[in-house]
Parts: structure tokens; C-alpha cells; sequence
């Protein structure tokens, strides 16, 4: 497979409503008409009112953002209860600190940042995007341009306990730039993963995903998993549209392993009627390792979960 690349070129677009990677892939898609109805969501924002609570009970969120030499990474945060702060109905305030061994441990501040926080139990999600301000030992702190809520689809829902992990450094790592079979089979295991996509006018993004175990198919250094029904703004593809970067993250909710992969991927529209093609949409994304990190990253523990039950069935 050749090296991915975008489906438009990039261009200045308005601060407001779609970019022109989103448009292409719902022109491409047939969604141009719902997506229009929902596109208030992406005008800019300020935390305030009920998204305020929301952050502030919430212990899980992943972010995607750039190391010091400019990779794409996506990474799990997690603290008590507080440690997402609206300070300012345009500031959020992160009290957590990245494991040393963890991609964007030490990430540079003036950069653009992407955060999705999730509540599994109860099958909520909230997208904040905007500019990491601050990136001091302990705290992070976003200047907030989005914030918007997604649809419940696909969350598997789980409950999750902190637990003590060693934040000095987060137990011991694996650099790589290939899957262990180790790796492999915690992918094929998933039910969740995390999308990380960025775009050189709106900045970094992370996205949620989820199907049921053996739904990201691993074929050598390339991953891919069928498109699913969604809200039709195709955010995460309309970035890839424009940037093939891209980055996964990957959980083991039980015993806190994480697998943090950095590439590039593109979207197949012609996947109609082939093997894998789960959500009968004709779409699939193709994803290709570059640089991997493992380790025990995630300082909490899924203690219950519950599958979510209307995860298309798979079809290979």
C-alpha cells in the first residue's frame, strides 16, 4: 500500500462551521445535508453551564498532542474527581502529570492540544480543542476553542478505579517501531481505542472509537477498522482528508497496559461488500505504524464493565 496522502489540499478556511477536509469526505459520503444541521456545534465555544460539571466529575480523558520533535501522539490522562478545572469559561485546567516514559511526557506548551473525556458508565463523551498554554510539572492548561458533546454509540461501558501507579515513571517502556505479538493481540482485543488527527488551520483532535473485540483488524505494520454509522461531521476523516498524521492509543482497562501508536492513515471509501465492512457504510480507515511506545501508563482499573449491545456484528 502506498504511503497515504490527502484527498484536498490545505487551504485557509473560516474560524467557524466545516473545514474543507470535513466537506470533501461528507460530499464523498452523501452527508452534506445532515452534517449542515449539526454544524453549530463546531462554532467556538466556552466551557459553561452543564459541560462545566461534567469535566469536573469526570477521571478519564485521552489527549492528542506533539512531542518535543514534532510526532503526533495520543495519551491517557486520569486523576480524581477535580482534576479537570474550568478556571475560566475559556481556560481548562488539566492536575495531572504524564508518566516519564509516556510519548508526551514534557510536551511543549504553544501548541495545539486535543482532548475527548469520557464517561463510560454512563456513555458520555466531550470533545475540548484548543491551544496548550501551559505545561508545567503537574498542570496543563488549554486555551479552549471547541467544546461540544458526541453521541453515545459504541461506548463500552466501564467503571474505573484509580489506582497507584508510579508517576516518576510510570513503570518500564518499549520503544519500537513494530507490533509485538504481544501488541497485536492487545489490539485484536479492544473494544475502545483512541483517534488522534490534527489539521494546520484547526490543530490536534482525538476521537473515541469502539466496536466489539476484533474490530481493529492488524495486517503487519497496518491496522484498519470499518467506518460505522455516526453523527455524519466526520471530524476525525475530514482531518485525515487534509493530514494523513495520525495516532492510536490503545488501553488494557484491567491491568492498565497501554500501547500508544504514531503514524499516518487514510480513508477507503471502496471497502462496500468486502470483507470487514461491519458497518455496511463502504468505509474503512487504513492506519501505518511508524513509532510505537508500551507500557503500564494508565493509572486507573476498570473494576465493572458492560459491552455496549448494539455493536455491529463483523463480517470476516
Amino acid at each position: 500500500m502506498s504511503k497515504p496522502t490527502a484527498l484536498v489540499e490545505p487551504r485557509r478556511s473560516a474560524d467557524i462551521g466545516f473545514h474543507a477536509g470535513e466537506l470533501a469526505v461528507q460530499q464523498l459520503a452523501g452527508t452534506r445535508e445532515e452534517a449542515a444541521r449539526l454544524s453549530p456545534m463546531l462554532d467556538p465555544a466556552q466551557l459553561r453551564g452543564g459541560i462545566v460539571a461534567f469535566l469536573a466529575d469526570r477521571t478519564f480523558a485521552a489527549m492528542t498532542a506533539r512531542d518535543a520533535d514534532g510526532r503526533l501522539w495520543t495519551s491517557p490522562l486520569s486523576g480524581p474527581p477535580g482534576f479537570l478545572e474550568a478556571v475560566t469559561p475559556a481556560t481548562l485546567a488539566i492536575h495531572a502529570r504524564l508518566p516519564d516514559g509516556d510519548p508526551l511526557h514534557r510536551l511543549p506548551a504553544g501548541q495545539q492540544a486535543g482532548l475527548v473525556v469520557v464517561e463510560f458508565a454512563a456513555r458520555r463523551r466531550v470533545r475540548v480543542n484548543g491551544t496548550l498554554t501551559a505545561a508545567d510539572d503537574g498542570t496543563l492548561a488549554i486555551k479552549v476553542e471547541q467544546a461540544y458533546g458526541n453521541c453515545p454509540q459504541y461506548i463500552h461501558q466501564r467503571v474505573l478505579a484509580q489506582d497507584n501507579l508510579d508517576r516518576s515513571g510510570g513503570g518500564e517502556v518499549r520503544r519500537d517501531a513494530v507490533l509485538s505479538p504481544a501488541d497485536a493481540a492487545l489490539i485484536r482485543g479492544a473494544d475502545t481505542f483512541f483517534l488522534g488527527t490534527t489539521n494546520p488551520e484547526r490543530g490536534s483532535d482525538t476521537s473515541h472509537r469502539g466496536g466489539a473485540p476484533g474490530f481493529v483488524r492488524v495486517d503487519g505494520d497496518r491496522l484498519w477498522w470499518p467506518d460505522y454509522p455516526g453523527n455524519n461531521l466526520f471530524n476525525s476523516f475530514g482531518n485525515l482528508a487534509v493530514d494523513p498524521e495520525a495516532s492510536l492509543l490503545f488501553l488494557d482497562f484491567d491491568s492498565g497496559h497501554t500501547l500508544q501508536l504514531s503514524g499516518t492513515a487514510a480513508v477507503d471509501f471502496a471497502a462496500a461488500g468486502r470483507p470487514g465492512d461491519d458497518g455496511h457504510t463502504g468505509r474503512r480507515a487504513v492506519f501505518t505504524l511508524q513509532r510505537l511506545v508500551a507500557g503500564r501508563l494508565l493509572s486507573s482499573r476498570q473494576i465493572a464493565d458492560s459491552p455496549y449491545p448494539r455493536n455491529p456484528a463483523l463480517t470476516d
